[in-house]
């Protein structure tokens, strides 16, 4: 009897206990090439809420190509936040039933842009067909291998990367700048509709002699398959990836996780988090550690979105909506 009251107090005693507390748990819906990033960054993060509020926080990862992801959540993913390629796919969360508020931009620092990127070239070791630039990419009969643009913001950052040369050589000229995609694409035997997918179609099936893929992807893949079997290319000029984040309002105030949320994306733009985005290739926005890690960060002449397309907004319309850019030039 002593022994089972004993059991009831000790039980008493836990249930006020912080070990006892309820754990939170939060979903992130994320864009393919995350996945490493995300679950060091996670671990991290739910160490040092547990430090700081005593509260137990679980992580769970959703990854696919950033538009799908988008419209997962648009029909009904219950994500908490999302950490999307680019921002045309959380204004599509607003616009799609009101998901995420419209000055989503403006919650976060760097307009809620943690960490950023470019685009490169990997082709495999001795670079045998000889590519040194985006020219190189219409060459007859050379495969490159890119995600899909409709339903990866990898894929549009790489065609809006490849346009945005082809633009500028041109002088401004669509025209030209159209043609030169037109044959790019071409050029491309298979649409991955994720960038990961990409990845494996170029490193693991061996289909292609280039893969055009965001900075950070490139050098997982080196790290991954061996810097035996392939190199990186920059180019002479590229564009300045922003991959945003955002609390996802509908569903924290529904669930009532907005201060978990809240906390944990603010955990980005911590010096430790953004060593964990540098350890895993991305260009983190503290300068201090840019420098620390400069030798994997070469400085690149890059251009933005808005700079030469208006924004996102504008470049979705123009390129990607149905009817537009790339579903006029793309015939396969």
């Amino acid at each position: 009897m002593i022994h089972a009251l004993r059991l009831i107090f000790l039980g008493s005693l836990l249930a006020g206990s912080p070990l006892a507390a309820e754990t939170v748990q939060l979903l992130n819906a994320s864009y393919d090439p995350t996945r490493e990033f995300y679950q060091q960054f996670n671990e991290a993060f739910a160490k040092a809420y547990a430090a700081n509020t005593g509260k137990k926080v679980e992580i769970q990862q959703s990854h696919g190509g950033s538009s799908k992801q988008a419209r997962s959540v648009i029909d009904g993913l219950p994500a908490d936040v999302v950490t999307l390629g680019l921002a045309a796919d959380i204004d599509a969360l607003h616009a799609n039933g009101n998901l995420v508020a419209a000055d989503w931009p403006a919650r976060f620092p760097n307009r809620s842009v943690p960490y950023t990127s470019t685009v490169l070239l990997l082709v495999r070791k001795g670079n045998p067909k000889g590519v040194k630039d985006w020219d190189d990419l219409v060459k007859p009969g050379l495969q490159v291998i890119t995600p899909n643009p409709k339903t990866s913001s990898g894929g549009r950052w790489n065609f809006l990367a490849a346009y945005g040369y082809a633009l500028r050589k041109a002088g401004g000229d669509e025209a030209e700048a159209k043609d030169y995609i037109t044959k790019l694409y071409r050029n491309v035997p298979v649409l991955d509709s994720g960038a990961r997918g990409a990845t494996i179609t170029f490193a693991q099936r061996q289909l292609g002699d280039v893969l055009i893929a965001w900075e950070n992807e490139g050098y997982l893949t080196l790290k991954e398959f061996g810097k035996d079997r392939f190199q990186i290319v920059y180019p002479s000029v590229s564009i300045k990836a922003e991959p945003p984040v955002a609390v996802v309002d509908k569903v924290v105030d529904q669930k009532h996780t907005r201060e978990e949320a809240t906390a944990y994306l603010q955990f980005l733009y911590t010096p430790e988090a953004q060593e964990i985005a540098a350890r895993n290739f991305y260009r983190p926005l503290s300068p201090d550690l840019l420098a620390k890690y400069a030798s994997q960060f070469p400085q690149v002449p890059v251009f933005t979105v808005d700079e030469v397309y208006g924004g996102w907004a504008r470049a979705q319309s123009q390129f990607f909506d149905d009817g537009g850019v790339f579903d006029q030039i793309y015939q396969h």
